[in-house]
């Protein structure tokens, strides 16, 4: 580090290190907004159905409606479970259709693009 002996040349060095810390936390915040989208239950299955398909070497659309239905499926059962009750069954179809549509539908967000 070189020695500062005047006051203009402190002032530009505090200045350059204040435009240094803005931005480095500005980097930290990018970094955490894209932990956060990442960590959101939807993203974290749609990245799960994506390995899965990457590690088993799904390639149709077919297979991967097959996965994304079973995942919704699976969610039915975990939510409603074992039930009689017509209402349940009702609301439990609902809740697989929209687990397997939001599974299946292609992300939009794209980490390069996160706004401040």
């Amino acid at each position: 580090m070189e020695t500062i002996y005047t006051i203009d040349a402190l002032n530009q060095r505090i200045q350059l290190l204040e435009n240094r810390q803005n931005r480095e936390w500005c980097d930290i915040k990018d970094e955490v907004d894209e932990i956060k989208e990442n960590l959101k239950p939807l993203n974290l299955i749609r990245n799960t159905v994506q390995e899965v398909n990457e590690t088993v070497g799904f390639k149709s659309d077919l297979a991967q409606s097959a996965v994304s239905i079973g995942i919704g499926y699976l969610a039915k059962k975990l939510v409603i479970g074992k039930t009689d009750s017509t209402f349940k069954n009702i609301l439990g179809s609902i809740l697989q259709l929209a687990v397997t549509t939001l599974i299946t539908k292609p992300t939009d967000h794209d980490p390069s693009s996160v706004k401040e």
